[in-house]
């Protein structure tokens, strides 16, 4: 039996062997030609992104949807984050969306993202404000094609994708993995100083930060490729419970050593990163992850495996978490970060429906006038996601903001409810991941940092899908009429 269009094309690939097979030479001397002449002119980085684009499209029509997106987020955090080049991800979101719409079979089916009019309030709501706020063109280029319409894309590219449960624990796999090399990037940084793949993009930024350096101690915060290591920590934070929930999941013995082996370098990651509100965001979304888990003996697992974890830390990592409470510790960190919310909420009563615009540069400049007297110093942003939509979007935007979230947590939830007991710890990994940056965004620009919001709103509409319920329904049905068949 043939098992489709890849035989028919191999068959024809063979029938026509040998006029397929002269013309080849030729066509593998032109694209060397071509590749030569592309590096002579433009140089490696050209090249580089000739091979990446050779890559995606062997992935596209391999129809590798979980890693498609997956590459798309390692370019969209390194090439349009790391070295400040924007526009990357939101275009290979958009591409890859239309190549899945043109694609759509019954094996590969279409839907449309809930909430379609607020989608559409978001977008048209948040254009003003990014113009206004687009001072520099940094700002415009990250606000609005990320946080907004990358929003709508990575969202809508992550319900599209899950067809079944099997395609949520590839899509799971593959990203827990991208999670753990950038763990070990970051292992590398905090050990040996030494960045991989790095480049002098931000010297200055880490110069005038002394390398993020810990007051009072001899001990550097790692920030990897999100620079910030509050970012990084964040990242982190999130990542932990997709290895989780797979580790959970997984009834194999080699699955489950090689996900504790993730988490058990995503959490040393998150320690070198010294950030007080990714282990808040991480001790809110395991309780989270323990409501969420399913089975009662998952719990039962679950707290065992917590205390062996924090026991382990403790015995291997004493220095760091020495240094991870003095941090916290530190009264100056509370009423800084309170005094910086306070400044926010000012700004956003005085410009309550359209806020002072979408922008770093602007807001630095604007919120100027309604600093309070405890925050020393002005800044760019107000440390939280919130607060950041309300002060710099208006708060109808701030309103949508949540309502979207909100939504797609409420659908997400609903697929837990509706799914056996097989699939809820990766349902539940994933909803914890998405408390966690929600919670962790009430101290840091979680929801609307471009590295972090894309990578949160694909992960809620991979576990928010309406493909889910379908493909369950379908199941079901398919298994009562095998039964009446049986009968």
């Amino acid at each position: 039996m043939r098992s489709g269009v890849w035989d028919d094309w191999g068959e024809a690939v063979l029938k026509d062997r040998v006029s397929f097979s002269l013309p080849f030479p030729v066509i593998a001397l032109l694209i060397a030609l071509l590749t030569g002449c592309v590096l002579a002119a433009f140089g490696t980085f050209a090249i580089a992104v000739v091979v990446g684009i050779m890559i995606m499209a062997v992935v596209i029509i391999l129809r590798q949807d979980e890693l498609a997106v997956t590459l798309v987020i390692a370019v969209h955090v390194y090439v349009d984050w790391y070295l400040g080049l924007h526009l990357f991800g939101p275009l290979m979101a958009l591409i890859l969306l239309v190549i899945c719409f043109l694609g759509r079979s019954p094996q590969f089916p279409w839907v449309e993202p809930p909430g379609k009019w607020l989608w559409a309030l978001f977008l048209v709501l948040t254009i003003y404000p990014a113009i206004r706020g687009g001072l520099q063109l940094y700002d415009l280029a990250s606000y609005y094609p990320s946080d907004v319409l990358g929003a709508l894309l990575m969202f809508w590219l992550g319900i599209v994708i899950p067809r079944n449960n099997a395609s949520v624990r590839k899509f799971f796999i593959l990203f827990a993995g991208f999670g753990t090399l950038l763990a070990i990037h970051t292992i590398i940084q905090a050990t040996t100083g030494t960045t991989l793949l790095g480049t002098t993009h931000y010297d200055s930024l880490l110069l005038l930060t002394s390398n993020f350096q810990l007051d009072g101690l001899d001990a550097h915060r790692a920030g990897s490729f999100f620079i910030d290591p509050n970012w990084n920590g964040t990242f982190f934070a999130m990542m932990f419970f997709l290895p989780l929930g797979l580790f959970i999941e997984s009834s194999s013995l080699l699955g489950k050593a090689v996900f504790l082996a993730e988490m058990a370098l995503i959490l040393p990651a998150l320690l070198f990163s010294y950030s007080n509100g990714a282990w808040i965001g991480v001790i809110s979304g395991v309780i989270v992850f323990v409501v969420f888990v399913g089975h009662a003996r998952h719990r039962i697992l679950l707290l065992l495996f917590l205390l062996l974890t924090i026991g382990g830390m403790l015995a291997v990592f004493p220095a760091q978490i020495a240094n991870q409470f003095y941090h916290a510790s530190r009264p100056l960190e509370v009423s800084l970060r309170v005094a910086v919310w306070q400044t926010a909420i000012r700004v956003m009563l005085a410009y309550p429906l359209l806020g002072v615009g979408l922008g770093y540069e602007n807001y630095l400049i604007r919120s100027d006038p309604f600093r309070v007297p405890a925050q020393i110093a002005p800044l760019a942003h107000p440390h939280n996601s919130y607060l950041e939509w309300g002060a710099m979007a208006g708060i109808p935007v701030l309103c949508i903001f949540l309502a979207l979230l909100i939504l797609a947590l409420w659908l997400a939830i609903r697929n837990w409810t509706m799914s056996d007991q097989r699939i809820r710890p990766l349902l539940g990994g994933g909803i914890a991941s998405i408390i966690t940056l929600s919670i962790n965004s009430w101290s840091i620009n979680g929801w609307t940092l471009p590295a972090l919001s894309m990578v949160g709103w694909l992960i809620l509409g991979v576990i928010a899908s309406p493909l889910l319920r379908k493909s369950r329904n379908n199941e079901s049905m398919q298994e009562k009429n095998n039964h009446q068949s049986n009968l």
